[in-house]
């Protein structure tokens, strides 16, 4: 399941703020901002906008990793090659 640091990280790698994620995802600001909130998080979004922000980020290069997918440890993200 994609995280609220996440979706932070993978906007960091990419020098993304949240109105451009806004801009190329088409969601409103305050649904970003839910996602990325640490006491709300992507879970409390409809899995729409969940695979919306995934697949704009992920189409940018971004790649998320889950826990134990591809490396040790927790879930995180990494450039995608």
């Amino acid at each position: 399941m994609l995280q609220a640091n996440q979706i932070r990280a993978a906007r960091a790698l990419l020098n993304w703020s949240q109105a451009e994620l806004v801009e190329k995802s088409g969601l409103s600001l305050t649904t970003v901002r839910r996602m990325e909130d640490e006491k709300i998080g992507p879970e409390r979004s409809s899995a729409g906008n969940v695979a919306t922000v995934t697949k704009v980020i992920e189409e940018a290069g971004i790649l998320f990793l889950q826990a134990g997918q591809l490396i040790e440890g927790g879930p995180g993200v990494r450039m995608a090659q």
